[in-house]
C-alpha cells in the first residue's frame, strides 16, 4: 500500500507545482476558454490543465514501477502520448473530428495490438462466452473509443470530470490492490494524485480546465482500467475474495455517470431528429442545473450516484451479470426519467408563475 501512497503524493506534488505556471503561460499566450452560447463558464479560463494531469501521471509511473514491468506498461504509455498529443493540438488548433478519431483508433490499436488488452469472451453475459478473435478485437476497440469520448463529453462542469474520475480511480485502484494487481494499482493511484491536485484549482470557481488534453488521456486510461479489469476479474479463482462473479456489471457502475450520459444524449437527439453528434446543453449535468442547483451541488449529487452504483456493485458482487446488468441499466433509466420529470415539473411551474404575474 505504500507504494500506491507514493505513487499518488508524487504525481500529486508534480501536478500542484506546475498547474500555476500553466495558467500564468495560458493566460499571457490567450490558451484560454473563452465564455459562450453551449459553456455553463461566465470567465475566460486557461484550458491547458491536462497538460500537468498528464506529465504527473507519467513521472509517477515512471518512477514507482519497478523498472522489470516496464515491458508491460510501456505500451499504455506510448497510446497516453498519442492521445496526450492529439488532446493538445486540439486544444491549440481545433482538430476536424475525423482526425480526432483516427488519433483514437491509433492508440486503440497500440493498446490491443501490441499491449493485447482485448475483451476475451462475453464472460457469460446471457450465457455466452466464447468469441470470434476479430470480433473481439472490433468489440475492444470498440469499447475504449466509446468510454474516452463519453468521459470527455461530461467534461462541461468545475470539478465535474475530474470528480467522477477521481472516484472511479480510486475504485479501480483499490480493487487492483486488493486483486494483487501492483502494476495497475499504481497506475490508477498515479492517476488519481494528480486528478486531486488538479481539483483544488478546477473546483467552483474554476482557475484552470482540464481540456481535450486531459479529458482524453483520463477517459483512455478509464478505458483501459474497465477493460482490464473485466478480463483480469474473469480469471480470478472463484474463491478469491476480490473476485465478482460478473465482470462487466462493476466496470459499468464505475463509469456509470459518463456512459449513462452519453447514451441518454444520442437518444434524445435521435429523439429530436437532430444528428447524435449536435453538441447541445442536453448532458445530465445541465438538466440537473435547471433545477437549480451550483455547479458544486451538481457535483456532488453525480458524484453521489456514482459511488450508490459502485456500492451497489459491491453489495451484490456474488450476483451473476445476467441479473446485475439490466438492473444497472433499468435503474439509469428510472433516475433519468425521473429527472425529465423534475424538469417538465419546473418549467410549467415557472411558466404558471409567470402567467399570474401577467395577468
Amino acid at each position: 500500500m505504500a507504494i500506491l501512497l507514493a505513487a499518488a503524493v508524487t504525481s500529486f506534488v508534480i501536478c500542484f507545482l506546475i498547474i500555476p505556471v500553466i495558467i500564468k503561460y495560458s493566460l499571457e499566450k490567450n490558451l484560454v476558454d473563452i465564455p459562450g452560447r453551449r459553456k455553463i463558464h461566465k470567465k475566460i479560463t486557461p484550458s491547458m490543465g491536462g497538460i500537468a494531469i498528464f506529465l504527473g501521471f507519467t513521472i509517477a509511473s515512471l518512477i514507482w514501477v519497478d523498472i522489470s514491468l516496464w515491458k508491460d506498461i510501456r505500451y499504455i504509455l506510448i497510446a497516453q502520448f498519442v492521445i496526450f498529443f492529439i488532446g493538445v493540438r486540439d486544444d491549440l488548433v481545433p482538430l476536424k473530428p475525423y482526425m480526432k478519431l483516427l488519433g483514437q483508433l491509433l492508440a486503440a490499436g497500440i493498446l490491443v495490438f501490441l499491449l493485447d488488452l482485448r475483451l476475451n469472451s462475453f464472460y457469460g453475459i446471457f450465457g455466452l462466452y466464447n468469441i470470434p478473435e476479430a470480433l473481439s478485437y472490433f468489440i475492444t476497440v470498440f469499447t475504449i473509443i466509446v468510454i474516452t469520448n463519453s468521459f470527455n463529453l461530461i467534461d462541461g462542469l468545475d470539478g465535474l470530470a475530474g470528480f467522477i474520475a477521481a472516484i472511479a480511480l480510486l475504485a479501480f485502484g483499490t480493487w487492483f490492490f486488493l486483486a494483487d494487481d501492483t502494476i495497475y494499482a499504481i497506475l490508477a493511484f498515479g492517476l488519481l494524485g494528480s486528478i486531486i491536485a488538479f481539483l483544488i484549482f478546477n473546483w467552483e470557481p474554476s482557475e484552470v480546465f482540464m481540456g481535450d488534453t486531459g479529458a482524453l488521456v483520463i477517459g483512455m486510461t478509464l478505458a483501459i482500467f474497465a477493460i482490464h479489469f473485466i478480463d483480469y476479474n474473469s480469471i480470478l479463482p472463484a474463491s478469491h475474495p476480490a473476485r465478482f462473479t460478473g465482470s462487466v456489471s462493476p466496470a459499468v457502475s464505475v463509469l456509470i455517470i459518463p456512459l449513462a450520459d452519453t447514451l441518454r444524449i444520442f437518444l434524445i437527439r435521435i429523439a429530436r431528429k437532430q444528428s447524435p453528434f449536435t453538441p447541445d446543453k442536453s448532458h445530465i449535468h445541465h438538466s440537473i442545473m435547471r433545477l437549480g442547483l451550483s455547479h458544486r451541488s451538481t457535483t456532488l449529487l453525480l458524484g453521489l450516484v456514482q459511488w450508490f452504483f459502485i456500492a451497489t456493485s459491491i453489495i451484490f458482487m456474488k450476483t451473476s451479470d445476467n441479473y446485475l446488468l439490466p438492473g444497472i441499466v433499468l435503474a439509469s433509466v428510472l433516475l433519468s426519467i425521473l429527472l425529465d420529470r423534475l424538469i417538465s415539473k419546473r418549467v410549467e411551474k415557472t411558466d404558471a408563475d409567470n402567467n399570474q404575474v401577467i395577468t
